[in-house]
């Protein structure tokens, strides 16, 4: 059984992955990102958003509770005006930031880090074909030593926010630990008009992306499938 391990904290991302039906594990990284960036100098946010990412993943394949498994990292930056926004923190940021964005649009980067750490000698269930992860002829146990990523970017538009609406979404505290100060699975929802790409990048790991990183890895998604993804219905009855 292939198992996946997330290399994050963040209650949204393990969420979105619960509710695709995708078995996981979490593994938080003990990462300083101020230390990251400043050892790497990186100051583009779609780059920043893949230092970080693969800081996290590294960081958790280096845990010997990750031996056997594939580890994936994320991390969201928002890109407004040219600028890297990350988690704003405190309030008085936060309402800096969201008094600009009000009307306006910015990018949101979320990158994702994959570390295969299963053993390279192991064995392919129908025999060999090292295909079959795509194909669905087997399931592949064999690792592929992969360390690998890809950032998923998506324009994110906002409505007209009004000052006494700013004050009480920061009240709530959401917008404080949420990159861009913002989130699109809460309260924040309630201020974004559209989203140009794929929405769960917003939400911190595009679901698409994790599919790619992982066939290049030869592990099909639908191996990590429960059968436990959330049916439609109860969503629209909720």
């Amino acid at each position: 059984m292939t198992r996946l391990i997330l290399a994050s904290q963040s209650p949204a991302r393990t969420k979105l992955l619960s509710h695709a039906g995708i078995r996981h594990e979490v593994l938080v990284s003990d990462v300083d990102e101020d230390a990251v960036q400043a050892r790497y100098g990186v100051t583009d946010p779609h780059d920043t958003a893949l230092l970080l990412a693969r800081a996290k993943a590294e960081a958790v394949a280096s845990l010997p509770e990750a031996d056997g498994a594939i580890v994936i990292g994320c991390d969201s930056v928002f890109e407004f005006d040219g600028e890297a926004h990350g988690k704003p923190y405190t309030a008085d940021v936060a309402r800096e930031r969201m008094l600009r964005m009000s009307g306006s649009m910015g990018v949101l980067h979320t990158g994702h880090w994959l570390v295969d750490c299963r053993d390279t000698d192991g064995e392919d269930t129908d025999g060999g074909d090292t295909d079959a992860a795509d194909d669905g002829g087997g399931v592949s146990t064999r690792g592929t030593g992969a360390t690998l990523g890809s950032v998923s970017s998506a324009e994110v538009h906002f409505m007209e926010m009004s000052a006494g609406e700013i004050e009480t979404y920061i009240a709530t505290g959401e917008p404080l630990q949420c990159a861009g100060s913002f989130t699109i699975d809460g309260y924040g929802g309630a201020f974004i008009r559209k989203v140009d790409g794929d929405p769960h990048t917003v939400v911190g790991l595009s679901i698409s992306t994790l599919r790619a990183l992982l066939g290049q890895a030869n592990v099909g998604i639908t191996e990590l499938w429960t059968g436990g993804a959330v049916d439609p219905a109860d969503v629209r009855a909720e």
